[in-house]
């Protein structure tokens, strides 16, 4: 046992190293302490901790999309289990993207914090444009710095001195890719494999393949990798006799021309059309989710009718908009945005809230949404969204309410007649620092005897959506505040449909409310929606039932553990 941020009892593990990583790794768990998790549970269960590394990254299904999660798990299997991830890459791509690879490869020799360090260049660089178009504004209002022509020419050394150290920095990149080539020996064998991949699903992997030049493909080399084994020496004789650096150098031309500039055309990705400013004949039904995202702006500003008309026939059912990628805060993020105000976003919700109705209703499920203090940031985004997300999947009498996350909860109706009132009105709810998970079974049964509900009627399952640093629950162990809540249900003639709870977990946290046995309770994490499909069924769980539902799929069957 141990103690929760604020100082209540809890546990610290759910005695199965395996649930734990399951439970407690998420986007923002610390490295460090996402591999002491893989660690353990590696020790304890190869297999299945090899099988949730692929759920970490898992964007369909019941994956958790945790992207820099996997990358971090990724690194550690190369350093400590090489061979397994090496001969699993089909496998790996086919639960994120084929881009996952060569991504895996440049932060093998750039480092795991090679995006960070990235990203705050990045910032300073914008910083620094931002100043030189400022000074740029001066000038051409008729302002020139003393010195005038001699500066213009430091000016034009210094574009020089910048052009000489790129070039050398390009030759580094490649000199340091091939050097890890050439003296690691499980590198190489990870890099050979995923060049097979690409070379042998090249229509598949044209869109996610990097583009000759670019970051990645200087510093791994893959393009010319690829390159040599689509058109090898041996079956291309006009390359017969020629030295093997003009032999690189023209397969990797040969490729772009010949194969993947067709490719990309053909799979009419908006890059192509925004590359070669052919706005009006962008297909914007083919659009997928995130560069719908990424692009509106673009497609607001250059193709604003036609991309007006489009989104019109998406509100008429005229047309689709893609959604399956986004997780459901970054939709809500969204309705920010100033130049849309937020159309996409709602048009992007109603596609994600649809496609999952197909795949099944939440039926009779409630929500406890934290949105406490301890919440702050993306967490709380997190929590709102998923809340709003089930209380919309959801049926009637249950559809479209909430509980409050407080110490005498409550049972909301979410008002709103949009997604963004509806977003207003969850973040605005009564909270407090914890919740009364016997009072939320008192209200529940409370509702439903003055409803006079059916025993089909009542709720079969309330999801508390927290960062799990609550108070403690009760003064009681969870299963003895179970049998208290059957005693409770029975004696109101609702003994056979006592709700069952799934904890869900936003935090980085090591609080854990039941252990791995613990029957009617499950115990989940992350920010995709992906894992409510595990709940459409109606059967009975424990959190290492959930566990195994959501890496028992024919995809994970494929895996296997070799070192």
């Amino acid at each position: 046992m141990g103690y929760t941020e604020n100082m209540s009892a809890t546990y610290l593990s759910t005695n199965n190293p395996c649930l734990d990583f399951f439970f407690h790794v998420v986007p923002d768990t610390p490295q460090k302490s996402l591999t002491e998790y893989l660690q353990r549970a590696w020790d304890h269960n190869a297999p299945t901790t090899l099988k949730l590394i692929c759920n970490l990254r898992g964007v369909r299904g019941t994956g958790k999309s945790d992207k820099e999660g996997y990358y971090t798990a990724a690194l550690w299997l190369h350093q400590f289990h090489p061979k397994t991830l090496a001969c699993n890459v089909e496998s790996l791509a086919n639960f994120g993207y084929f881009k996952d690879l060569p991504e895996i490869l440049y932060r093998l020799l750039e480092g795991v914090d090679v995006r960070k360090k990235a990203k705050k260049e990045g910032k300073t660089r914008s910083y620094g444009k931002k100043n030189v178009k400022r000074f740029k504004g001066e000038e051409n209002r008729g302002w020139r710095p003393f010195g005038g022509l001699k500066e213009e020419n430091e000016v034009e050394i210094e574009k020089k001195k910048a052009s000489i150290a790129r070039e050398k920095k390009k030759i580094d990149m490649a000199k340091k890719a091939v050097d890890r080539y050439s003296r690691d020996p499980d590198y190489k064998f990870l890099h050979d494999r995923v060049s097979d991949l690409f070379a042998n699903y090249i229509s598949l992997a044209a869109k996610w393949r990097p583009s000759l030049d670019s970051s990645f493909d200087k510093r791994t080399l893959l393009c010319e990798t690829i390159a040599r084994k689509v058109f090898p020496k041996e079956l291309y004789t006009e390359y017969e006799g020629i030295e093997n650096a003009h032999y690189a150098y023209r397969v990797r031309d040969r490729l772009r021309k010949q194969v993947l500039v067709p490719l990309r055309a053909a799979l009419e990705l908006p890059e192509v059309y925004i590359g070669r400013n052919d706005w009006g004949s962008l297909p914007y039904n083919r659009v997928a989710s995130v560069a719908m995202k990424m692009y509106k702006d673009k497609f607001l500003k250059h193709d604003e009718k036609r991309f007006k008309e489009y989104l019109e026939k998406v509100k008429q059912g005229k047309a689709k908009i893609a959604a399956g990628a986004l997780f459901p805060h970054q939709i809500i993020e969204a309705l920010n945005d100033a130049n849309d105000r937020g159309q996409v976003a709602e048009l992007q919700w109603k596609r994600m809230v649809d496609d999952l109705s197909k795949k099944g209703k939440l039926k009779n499920c409630l929500a406890i949404c934290d949105v406490s203090a301890s919440m702050v940031g993306t967490p709380m985004e997190v929590s709102v969204a998923l809340g709003v997300l089930v209380s919309e999947l959801s049926v009637e009498p249950w559809k479209g309410k909430l509980i409050t996350f407080s110490q005498n909860p409550k049972l909301q109706i979410v008002e709103g007649e949009d997604l963004r009132s509806k977003v207003e009105f969850v973040r605005d709810m009564e909270w407090g620092m914890n919740t009364d998970f016997q009072k939320v079974f008192d209200l529940i049964l409370k509702v439903a005897v003055n409803g006079n509900l059916k025993e089909d009627e009542m709720i079969k399952k309330v999801f508390v959506f927290s960062g799990m640093e609550f108070d403690e629950a009760s003064a009681h162990p969870w299963e003895t505040d179970y049998q208290t809540i059957v005693r409770k249900f029975e004696k109101k003639g609702y003994g056979n449909c006592v709700p069952e709870i799934v904890f869900w977990n936003l935090r980085d946290s090591r609080a854990t409310p039941v252990p791995a046995n613990q029957k009617g309770v499950a115990l989940v994490s992350g920010f995709s929606k992906n894992l409510l499909t595990l709940f459409l069924e109606d059967r009975e769980f424990n959190p290492e039932d959930i566990m195994e539902a959501a890496i028992s799929g024919e995809e994970y069957k494929k895996l296997v553990v070799l070192d």
